[in-house]
């Protein structure tokens, strides 16, 4: 059995869980991912499943991963992840994996890119207090001092300071699986995870 899956992030909503709580949930589009290759520890020093998932164009495609895909069927991915697994002979090239390994509270990791924000201020990237509006003061959304004057006379290696946030990959863990829809291949987990509405998610068994 694979380790995860390859999936994407649906949206969020609210759900009744079976003790009666009303609970934050993400649903996720989970699989079917397909087997497009095979790591050996004796070929590649490690052993993995490659695995794709979601449908791309044929002209969204260049001919180097035609022929790749071509391997495992007719079938061209528009996302590919890879997961170890301890038995790779246990697999085949192009075996469609489903959401099956999941149940009803596993705990799960799910790994995403987060909401790329931009070049953002400290308030925003790193959580700052803005500074006094009183007695004419400006200095509202700024850092404040940053150097170190007489000595050494530069800036330290690692201060926060305005920049790009957001954008970086991501992993939530131990979050608690609500229910699971296998018809739909979707699964509810409950909370939040990583990156916007349709964002490729890898999710894995703890």
């Amino acid at each position: 059995m694979s380790s995860g899956l390859l999936g994407r992030k649906l949206g969020m909503t609210s759900f009744f869980g079976h003790d009666g709580r009303y609970l934050p949930v993400t649903v996720i589009e989970a699989g079917p991912c397909t087997v497009t290759q095979i790591k050996t520890r004796a070929n590649d020093g490690y052993d993995a499943l490659q695995l794709g998932f979601g449908e791309k164009k044929k002209n969204r495609v260049n001919k180097p991963l035609q022929g790749h895909f071509a391997k495992s069927g007719d079938k061209l991915f528009a996302d590919l992840g890879e997961f170890r697994v301890e038995n790779p002979e246990d697999f085949q090239v192009g075996q469609e994996i489903t959401l099956e390994m999941f149940a009803v509270g596993d705990r799960i990791e799910v790994s995403g890119k987060t909401k790329g924000r931009g070049f953002s201020g400290v308030i925003k990237r790193h959580g700052f207090h803005r500074g006094p509006k009183s007695h004419g003061n400006r200095n509202y959304r700024l850092p404040g001092s940053i150097g170190m004057s007489a000595w050494p006379s530069k800036v330290a290696k690692g201060k926060k300071l305005p920049g790009r946030y957001g954008n970086a990959r991501q992993t939530v863990k131990n979050l608690e699986i609500m229910d699971i829809r296998p018809e739909d291949n979707l699964i509810l987990v409950k909370g939040a995870v990583p990156g916007p509405a349709s964002g490729r998610l890898e999710i894995k068994k703890r």
